[in-house]
């Protein structure tokens, strides 16, 4: 089993403090990069949402927000009174209404119309919030995390498992054609040899010398051998248990891949063989491009 590196989590949890929310967002990078956002106060949390997550996501770069909604805490808070400020304030109101004489009384309504005699307090804003909560809403959202990165896993899965299809097809055109390119050279070379030397018969032992010596140079053998065992580990390693991160060896095996089908195209002197190496390689640059999203 592989896993995308892209992908996207979410969790929520309520805490004294209110309801905390992070979000967390996965794309390429070759080791584990986190960004985390906290709200002011949280900072110190920052390294435990990090732990959490890279027991989960072992490469790509994370990016990790979390919020606090304090509405819900701050609305069951009942506010503080300041009542001395309150007599102060009515005082202070009868005395002047006094001195200048206007007439009316200092009333409920009109002390309601100074807001900062009711605060919520101060105690309730500055909640903390313990770090087993915080763990337990990181590792919450990295398995959301894994859930969609093993959902597109699969659908990478299907298109490399098509890509290596195509190569083994095109390693079985390779194979099929490479021993009847000798015996095309050899017939060249016989009718060759016949035109230059006026029909003179050709000297078959040292036409058979050549032979073998051009197919010892083009021998395609070990690389069609090493080829078609680059393809068997690449999807040994797809149909893992997923305990262990296959990326990296992905990523190896296709340089190998790459490799090996440069050397068939060096040997090839042949144009369906020359085609062949071209569509290997067409494809080995399909899955490299595939795997870079591999973790």
């Amino acid at each position: 089993m592989i896993r995308s590196m892209t992908g996207y989590g979410e969790a929520e949890r309520e805490s004294p403090a209110g309801r905390l929310r992070l979000e967390v967002k996965t794309v390429n990078h070759r080791f584990f990069n986190s960004s985390i956002k906290t709200p002011s106060g949280f900072d110190k949390h920052e390294r435990d949402i990090a732990e959490a997550l890279k027991r989960h996501l072992s490469r790509g770069h994370v990016s990790a927000f979390l919020t606090l909604d304090r509405s819900a805490s701050e609305q069951e808070a009942a506010p503080n009174v300041d009542l001395d400020r309150a007599r102060q304030i009515r005082d202070a109101l009868a005395s002047m209404g006094a001195e200048l004489g206007v007439p009316g009384a200092v009333d409920l309504s009109m002390l309601a119309r100074f807001g900062e005699l009711f605060r919520v307090p101060e105690q309730d804003r500055r909640v903390g919030v313990e770090p087993e909560v915080i763990k337990a809403l990181a590792e919450d959202a990295a398995r959301s995390v894994c859930s969609m990165r093993e959902a597109e896993g699969e659908r990478l899965a299907a298109d490399l498992d098509e890509r290596l299809s195509g190569m083994s097809a095109a390693l079985d055109r390779v194979e099929v054609r490479a021993p009847e390119r000798l015996l095309a050279e050899r017939d060249r070379l016989r009718q060759a040899v016949r035109e230059l030397s006026e029909q003179v018969d050709v000297d078959e032992e040292r036409l058979a010398r050549e032979i073998a010596y051009l197919a010892e140079k083009w021998d395609i053998n070990e690389e069609l051998v090493r080829f078609r065992s680059h393809i068997e580990l690449f999807r040994e390693a797809m149909l893992s248990d997923g305990a262990e991160p296959v990326g990296k060896r992905l990523g190896f095996l296709v340089q190998e891949m790459h490799r090996e089908a440069n050397t068939i195209g060096s040997k090839s002197n042949d144009a369906e063989i020359t085609q062949a190496s071209v569509a290997l390689k067409e494809e080995v640059e399909r899955v490299r491009e595939q795997v870079e999203n591999v973790e």
